[in-house]
Formats: C-alpha cells, sequence, structure tokens
C-alpha cells in the first residue's frame, strides 16, 4: 500500500490507546508502519531493476525480527539524547521498553498485513523463498481506507483536545471498519475468480492456469479479471452487482504468455534472444505475474515489449515493461 495508508494505520493503532503505553509511542507505531519501506531506494537504480527488489527482504521475517529492535534502539537512543540536552518535552510519558520494542512490532508487522492485500505482490518469505503472494482485494491506493483511518484519527485527536468523550472509540470504529471493508474485499476477490473460473471453463471448456482479479480505483466492487492458460489470454470486466460480461479476447501470433516467471513459455525466438541479452528482462520476469510480450520489426531491427497483462496500459512504457531491439543479421 501507500505510505499515506500505512502511516495513518500506524496512527489509529496509537489512538485506539497504545501511544499510552510508552513514551514515543505514537511516533514508533508511525515509523514503524513504513520502515521495511526502506527497500524504496532501489529506484534510484533506474530502469526495472527495482521491481525484483521491492517488497522482498525488507519485508521478509527476518527484517519483521531485527526492523523492530534497531527501531526501538534509535527511539531510546533519541529519548536520551533531548534529555540531555533539556529539550525531551515535560509531557512526554516516560519510556517503557518493552511497550516501546512491542508497538515496534505491531507497527512493523501492519506493512506487509497491508501490501498483502494487493495484487502488486510480496514476497512474505523472502530470503528463505522468493515466491511472491497476492491478496488481490484491494487497490494499492484506496480512498476510502484513507476515509476511514484520517476520520478516525482525526475525531479521536479533535476529542483529545477537548477532552470530551471517549477519546479512543473513534480509532476503534475506524479500525473495525477497515478490517471490515478488507474482508469484504477479499470476499469479492474470491466470488470473482471462482465466476471467472467457471465462465471460462463453460464458454471455451478450457481450465485456466491462473486466474488474477485486480482490483480497480474507487469502485472497490468491481474487478479487472484477467485469465490464461498456456495457450490463450481473456479479460473481461466483473461486478459483484451485475451479471453483465465484458467481451473475451485471445491475443493473436504477436504475443505470448507464460508461466509465473518462467521465460520458457514465451517460446518465440525473438523474446527468447530478447531474454537472453537483456538482463533487466530477467530482473522484470523475476516479478511478473504474467509475462506477455510483443515483437514488431522495423526493416533489419526487432523489437521486443515484455510486459505485464496486470498492467496492460503499460505494455510499451518503461513504468512495467521492458524493451529490447535486436539487431537482425544483413
Amino acid at each position: 500500500m501507500d505510505n499515506l495508508t500505512h502511516s495513518f494505520a500506524g496512527a489509529v493503532l496509537g489512538q485506539m490507546g497504545l501511544k499510552k503505553k510508552t513514551g514515543l509511542g505514537m511516533a514508533t507505531l508511525i515509523i514503524a508502519a513504513n520502515i521495511p519501506d526502506i527497500d524504496a531506494v532501489a529506484t534510484l537504480l533506474g530502469g526495472v531493476q527495482h521491481l525484483a527488489i521491492r517488497r522482498g527482504i525488507t519485508h521478509g521475517p527476518i527484517a519483521m525480527l531485527v526492523l523492530p529492535l534497531l527501531l526501538t534502539g534509535m527511539m531510546i537512543w533519541f529519548d536520551r539524547w533531548q534529555g540531555k540536552r533539556g529539550k525531551r518535552p515535560a509531557e512526554r510519558l516516560p519510556i517503557h521498553k518493552g511497550w516501546l520494542l512491542a508497538l515496534a512490532y505491531i507497527g512493523c508487522l501492519s506493512h506487509p498485513a497491508l501490501d498483502w492485500l494487493n495484487s502488486y505482490g510480496i514476497r512474505l518469505l523472502e530470503p528463505f523463498s522468493s515466491q511472491w503472494f497476492y491478496g488481490d482485494s484491494i487497490f494499492i491506493i484506496d480512498i476510502w481506507i484513507w476515509a476511514a483511518l484520517i476520520a478516525g484519527v482525526w475525531v479521536s485527536r479533535r476529542r483529545e483536545k477537548k477532552g470530551t468523550g471517549n477519546r479512543s472509540r473513534p480509532a476503534w470504529i475506524s479500525f473495525a471498519a477497515v478490517c471490515a471493508y478488507i474482508f469484504a474485499n477479499g470476499l469479492i476477490t474470491g466470488k470473482a475468480e471462482a465466476d471467472t473460473r467457471r465462465f471460462v471453463e463453460q464458454e471455451y471448456g478450457i481450465e485456466p492456469t491462473l486466474v488474477v482479479a485486480n482490483p480497480i480505483p474507487i469502485i472497490f466492487w468491481r474487478r479487472e479479471m484477467l485469465w490464461q492458460t498456456r495457450a490463450l489470454f481473456g479479460a473481461r470486466d466483473y461486478d459483484v452487482f451485475s451479471d453483465r460480461q465484458s467481451a473475451q479476447f485471445t491475443i493473436g501470433d504477436q504475443i505470448f504468455f507464460g508461466g509465473l516467471r518462467d521465460s520458457r513459455e514465451m517460446k518465440d525466438p525473438a523474446v527468447l534472444r530478447a531474454i537472453d541479452r537483456n538482463q533487466d528482462l530477467k530482473y522484470f520476469l523475476f516479478w511478473s505475474r504474467m509475462p506477455m510480450a510483443r515483437v514488431t520489426k522495423d526493416g533489419l531491427k526487432t523489437h521486443v515489449y515484455v510486459g505485464d497483462a496486470r498492467f496492460l496500459s503499460d505494455l510499451a512504457s518503461p513504468r512495467f515493461s521492458v524493451e529490447t531491439t535486436l539487431e537482425s543479421a544483413k
């Protein structure tokens, strides 16, 4: 998820009462909720290499064990440093090391829990396994989650300032609403995938090897459904409130699909040559879930565009695709 969501998730946890357990409790929760994204520095590498680095080692079990320990140490040092300089706020609660560590773990664990929900992917077991996991339930930026989290924090903080009402209740309501929303979206995704699999089997008499439900921004009750077999690819819109089906389509000879991160299934010679020669393409295929390629010829040059079916609109753009130009022999 985006970092605003992670930040407000940490803030809601704090407003639910956890921030009162120790000094720097709120700051620890918010920082911990974001700290696995330290791998964002990989974007400085340019190209698509960062796709194979992001949501890996810093989101895995070793990081979930070590990062909270490091953060706790930093927060304790910061509190002492402020105290020595006479800058420590008088109203700050004393540091409780046990609770500070607990909050660091709670905040940090909330990060992969939220990241797993979308279709971008996360390697929850890195470095022990490079398997990608996908929740396919929530779009990477969800304004409804934003609204619930921001409202919970704002109302709770407002009550604190006024000294009226149950100050933690709005945060608890916000937390419960987000959990219910996530659960409902999980049910929608499960139904969408089951209905799509059944639709393909009835319509074409084939069983898909992979069905992916892509969440859509704002209209959470709909999904962009993608399915593939070893030779066919299809897409359709799914609306949980409607039986309307969009047109199916298959891809012609210029586009090839493969298994998960397995370039051997894309058998076009030009695609295979591109994979062999382009290191960025190998990084991309490690990340890709539904790899696809488009091959075009321009005189003696052959252009190979490899993208991911989850991002069809970016097939020829550098954001989620890789272009390789091959020179033909004269």
